[in-house]
């Protein structure tokens, strides 16, 4: 599905959505459990192709059993890619996860940076997760961070290309479109709003266009 109309009536578009998925959605945010900013990461790392729902039930005990980030930087790897696999990609993982504890030690203090540039260092993150990590773990930094942006995952990449806001189907360049017309404040809600959507309403394979809010302002809506 190409963008739809100018670039100002794509952003006009874009804050209409936004406004009705607030209202739709008003407790939209993350899902995945966690109690430390190191935690979050892991658990976003490990969301990778993966459901929100596997990576909880893989951290309730993955958390109880690695405390503190020695732990992780420590890690025996074959037995964490068994403590993983469930979530899939487990040996990419396993090593993302390892060596971004033991550069975060390392580098960074045993701290999770607050800045993009420095997130983007660690081992298995891109920008989606950088984004989703900055968002929730120091949202003042990422407020004010000129290299924040907006998470694309698969929501909201198959959402943005439906509602004709953006051509590419590539990650990073729907980022850059989106963030040309949305409003920086709107930036970190509009992917829990467009995932909360994705997941209620608009399927990957059977959209249900007769109950969504969007119906009139999507270019979709009457063709799929």
């Amino acid at each position: 599905m190409a963008k739809k109309g100018s670039k100002a009536a794509r952003a006009k578009r874009a804050s209409e959505i936004v406004a009705r998925l607030r209202t739709d959605y008003p407790q939209a945010g993350i899902v995945l459990d966690y109690g430390t900013d190191w935690e979050l990461l892991v658990a976003v790392i490990l969301s990778a192709q993966c459901t929100d729902k596997m990576v909880n039930l893989v951290t309730a005990k993955l958390f109880e059993k690695y405390r503190s980030i020695e732990d992780y930087a420590s890690a025996d790897p074959a037995e964490f890619e068994t403590d993983i696999r469930p979530t899939g990609f487990f040996r990419n993982k396993t090593k993302h996860i390892i060596g971004a504890a033991q550069k975060v030690l390392a580098d960074f203090g045993g701290e999770i940076p607050s800045s993009m540039a420095e997130l983007l260092t660690l081992p298995g993150v891109a920008r989606k997760t950088a984004n989703i990590v900055l968002g929730n773990a120091h949202p003042q930094a990422y407020a004010s961070d000129p290299d924040s942006g907006i998470a694309v995952d698969t929501h909201v990449n198959r959402l943005s290309r439906r509602l004709g806001l953006v051509s590419s189907e590539n990650s990073d360049k729907i980022e850059r479109e989106l963030m040309e017309i949305v409003p920086r404040e709107d930036w970190f809600q509009l992917t829990y709003l467009l995932i909360e959507h994705g997941r209620a309403v608009c399927d990957a394979k059977r959209p249900r266009c007769a109950d969504c809010s969007l119906q009139d302002i999507c270019p979709s809506a009457f063709r799929v």
